[in-house]
């Protein structure tokens, strides 16, 4: 099982076929297996961290001291899990290895997510991306503050910007993932997934800098293809953008196909915008199976409510939603 192991790295165009999306997870299909993306929002331990200090010491509020996740909260986030069921689960919003080990150990230890992976990729607010699994991950990279190209603009919108001038550099380092489904499983040869877990740059005047950071990915994802142009490839997470957005569309252009119809997914954040996304370049898309994609629901407000003023609806888990579809680990000979 790899914990903390940081490995420094190195198109046709599709469009999924699948059905109109199905709110709530679907029954999976004997031999057939599910892969999901979830913002758990702040997943944080009751721990003072010592490395975690400054304006977001392990999520610090002055008032109300270390904002660990309520253990209410963690609850929902877990059932959400287990109505959906997936194998393979990218997290965003962890704060450790160690916490997100904790929530497992008390929360899905019996779903049989015996491979985690969570590693610190220094960001100022101390939330990285993980994954757990239900089978091996033979490999786990970040890039940490990865230089994007370019500086930041003068402007923020219409305020200046405080990062005016500087490189841009990757805010929240993708975990990229290795993952082996056994011949056991396939009933074949074994089955391999590269994932790519993504929080791309929250803000609405942050595009910019989201495009620097697709354009990246895509970069590595363009050499991993021409090494290998039979690799299966995913990128899922929280985009923070739509999907017509041009930095999801940096994705699009490069092969990538989204395994929702265009328009069809579901709402995924408590906002009412859909920007969790699971996207698949044309090898991973043919084994990709129709109509599976889905979006489980756990309460959030009304769109259009002021998350500040607004009170959190009762059963609240996160505000996002659980994002997830289902492939056949079998490599379809295209």
């Amino acid at each position: 099982m790899i914990a903390r192991a940081s490995i420094r790295p190195v198109t046709l165009a599709i469009t999924l076929a699948c059905a109109a999306s199905v709110s709530g997870a679907p029954e999976k299909a004997e031999g057939t297996i599910r892969i999901a993306t979830y913002n758990i929002e702040n997943l944080f331990d009751d721990r003072d961290d010592p490395k975690d200090h400054g304006r977001y010491d392990d999520w610090h509020d002055t008032r109300e001291g270390i904002l660990a996740k309520p253990a209410e909260e963690q609850a929902q986030v877990a059932a959400a899990i287990r109505r959906a069921n997936p194998d393979i689960l990218g997290l965003q919003e962890v704060e450790s290895y160690d916490a997100l080990k904790e929530f497992v150990t008390k929360y899905l230890g019996d779903m049989g997510y015996d491979h985690i992976v969570s590693i610190d990729v220094g960001h100022a607010r101390f939330i990285e991306q993980a994954i757990i699994s239900r089978y091996p991950i033979t490999e786990a990279t970040v890039w940490p503050h990865v230089e994007l190209g370019g500086v930041h603009p003068e402007k923020y919108g219409d305020q200046p910007n405080w990062h005016a001038g500087e490189p841009i550099l990757g805010r929240r380092s993708p975990l990229r993932a290795e993952v082996e489904i056994p011949a056991a499983v396939t009933g074949a040869d074994p089955y391999r997934l590269s994932i790519f877990v993504v929080h791309h740059k929250s803000g609405r005047h942050s595009e910019y800098w989201r495009k620097r950071e697709t354009a990246k990915v895509v970069e590595w994802i363009t050499g991993m293809e021409q090494a290998d142009p039979a690799r299966n490839i995913v990128v899922m997470g929280d985009f923070n953008a739509l999907p017509t957005d041009e930095s999801v569309q940096n994705y699009i252009s490069a092969g990538m196909s989204d395994v929702f119809p265009a328009g069809t997914s579901p709402r995924t954040h408590d906002s009412g915008r859909v920007i969790d996304l699971i996207l698949v370049n044309a090898a991973q898309a043919h084994e990709i199976i129709d109509g599976t994609a889905f979006v489980e629901a756990t309460p959030l407000r009304e769109p259009g409510s002021d998350y500040r003023t607004t009170p959190q609806p009762e059963g609240w888990a996160s505000d996002h939603l659980l994002v997830g579809v289902d492939l056949r680990p079998v490599e379809s000979g295209h």
